[in-house]
């Protein structure tokens, strides 16, 4: 009676084992979500919302607009030259993904500076030169206050406190790293001071050139 009893807790056991494994790999990610709005819940459906229309200066001189995005992956951010704070980190797991992505013409990164008042043109170019920015692969872009900030809180939903607040006299101060795909649909947002949350991006990115 036992040996019975004992044998069916062993097939029991397998079964389960079985249907976990099962379930798991059933898991497995092969489709990121898509975020339409600044409390970043994530829908499955097709996207909504998409980065609306942009023109900024990058450090080369050069017009940025929607369309040197197109049919490409890019992964965005803000940032201002002088800050001492995040801004570091910032560039560095920036600079990571310039490293890991240097071969591989459809993935491209975007900064944008939120103090375009001392931000000029010379001075991110001098920002790119001294964090070994590829002019060809990342763009330090800078240009008008007012559109600087309203794509970061509408088009990104980059800014927290502004989602709070309202208050538009308010200063960007952003960690996140958000992940654009190549319709200009987000897809995913990453804290980017966290080297654990850009391997995730990296992860993501994977995913997301499979799906084409």
């Amino acid at each position: 009676m036992k040996y019975r009893i004992h044998s069916l807790l062993l097939v029991i056991i397998c079964m389960t084992f079985y249907t976990c494994k099962k379930s798991a790999a059933r898991a497995t990610v092969d489709h990121l979500p898509y975020f339409n709005s600044a409390d970043f819940t994530p829908k499955w459906e097709k996207g909504s919302h998409k980065i609306p229309a942009f023109s900024f200066v990058n450090q080369d001189s050069v017009v940025i607009t929607n369309k040197t995005f197109e049919g490409k992956i890019y992964i965005a951010d803000f940032f201002f030259t002088s800050c001492s704070g995040i801004c570091p980190k910032l560039t560095k797991n920036m600079r990571s993904l310039q490293e890991k992505y240097k071969d591989d013409d459809d993935i491209m990164l975007l900064s944008h500076t939120v103090m375009p008042w001392k931000d000029s043109i010379s001075v991110i170019k001098k920002y790119a030169k001294e964090n070994f920015v590829n002019n060809v692969k990342w763009y330090l872009v800078t240009g008008d206050k007012e559109q600087l900030y309203s794509i970061a809180r509408k088009g990104y939903f980059a800014d927290e406190d502004f989602v709070k607040t309202q208050d538009e006299s308010n200063f960007i101060h952003t960690e996140n790293f958000i992940l654009i795909d190549k319709l200009g649909y987000i897809r995913g947002v990453y804290n980017g001071t966290l080297e654990v949350d850009v391997d995730r991006l990296k992860r993501h990115i994977k995913i997301l050139q499979k799906e084409g």
